[in-house]
């Protein structure tokens, strides 16, 4: 999903070779497994035909970018989850070829351009983070074990990158500026999305025999920032992401969530059409309202989330592809545009309410436990250890 900013980075040499990938995972693929389907809104060959869409606007190089052809690694990341609960797994793994083979050396990504060149010179850490998801979520559809270790020090080095920019008050910085100094200031969609990254990468950690325990403590103490200290982070609360990211990635989850949705809702929600990009547009976008719908899927409010998630299917073209959004008032698609990450979100939160594969529960399990949601730092964040 678009961030409320997101940068570039130049491309260089990987951490994890490409010839790790063996020439057989990214061969072209046909349907292998299962489908999700929701019923009365999606069938499982609606819901195949918009994966195709997605792997329609792979490029040769296995990106997944942009209607405009840049590549950024979360938004391809999510589009690699989406082919592979589609089960075109061929696609999936040139995907994660793609990501294996254009990681720097410090384990970020580089924003670039369709021939690869990058755009930008700085580095974001939670487009890197979010590795960990993509890689966790093939494991958890797939089973297959072997490429969940040949992907690990891919993900170990881009956590590594990610919680090398966590301050002592436990949010982590959003990016480093070309000359590799931290930037000063976090985004809170960053941090709660990372919050899922690091659960997911803990979890591999474990299934590949590498625990980390550090990376545990960075996990707690991130998600003591996000659920108790909002206002150390940039302002972007416009952006509606700002609003329901804190719940999706996982520190606020219970009565704190309903109470966060409740206050945003009248802001945020246009009856009948979906999620708006901002609040002070007139613009409802298909990605933001498939996040809310996993989002309230994940703390059990399944009702309202088939609501939204099938208000935005007049979003869907015959191709099945997707609009990014919809302004209404002028009645016009806006951007002009169908966007492979907004595909992405469409299947992703069909599998949620699915709620049928292994990987479908990877966002309700994101959740925080309370108990173990502690300070970094006391005194820099100006409470008790135990919040």
């Amino acid at each position: 999903m678009p961030q409320p900013e997101r940068l570039a980075r130049p491309v260089s040499a990987s951490t994890v070779s490409a010839s790790t990938v063996s020439a057989s995972t990214v061969s072209a693929s046909t349907v292998s497994g299962w489908v999700p389907e929701v019923p009365g809104i999606l069938t499982a060959d609606q819901i195949l035909t918009t994966g195709r869409s997605i792997a329609a606007e792979q490029q040769g190089s296995g990106a997944i970018g942009w209607p405009d052809g840049h590549v950024d690694a979360w938004n391809h990341v999510e589009c690699a989850m989406a082919l592979t609960t589609c089960g075109l797994h061929a696609e999936a793994r040139r995907a994660y070829a793609w990501l294996a083979r254009t990681q720097h050396p410090d384990g970020s990504w580089a924003v670039c351009a369709a021939d690869g060149t990058a755009t930008e010179q700085h580095t974001e850490a939670n487009h890197a983070a979010y590795a960990a998801v993509g890689v966790w979520h093939e494991l958890l559809v797939t089973g297959d074990e072997d490429f969940a270790a040949q992907m690990w020090p891919m993900v170990r080095a881009a956590i590594e990158f990610a919680v090398g920019l966590q301050t002592a008050r436990g949010e982590i910085i959003w990016r480093r500026l070309a000359d590799g100094s931290p930037d000063t200031y976090a985004l809170l969609t960053g941090n709660a999305s990372m919050h899922q990254s690091l659960g997911c990468a803990i979890a591999l950690a474990e299934r590949v025999g590498e625990p980390q325990p550090d990376w545990e403590l960075a996990a707690t103490q991130l998600g003591h920032a996000v659920s108790c200290h909002g206002d150390v982070f940039a302002d972007k609360s416009r952006f509606s992401m700002d609003w329901y990211y804190p719940v999706l990635g996982g520190p606020v989850r219970g009565a704190a969530a309903e109470r966060l949705l409740k206050a945003g809702w009248d802001t945020y929600l246009v009856p009948d059409l979906g999620v708006r990009c901002v609040s002070d547009e007139p613009w409802v976008t298909g990605a933001e309202t498939c996040e809310l719908a996993i989002t309230l899927e994940a703390i059990g409010d399944r009702d309202k989330a088939l609501e939204l998630f099938e208000q935005i299917q007049f979003l869907r073209d015959p191709t099945g592809a997707y609009w990014t959004g919809w302004q209404f008032v002028n009645r016009k698609h806006y951007p002009h545009e169908r966007s492979a990450y907004t595909a992405a979100a469409v299947v992703l939160a069909a599998d949620a309410l699915s709620g049928s594969t292994g990987a479908a529960g990877i966002f309700r399990d994101a959740g925080a436990d309370p108990s173990v949601v502690i300070a970094a730092d006391p005194a820099a964040c100006g409470c008790d250890a135990d919040g």
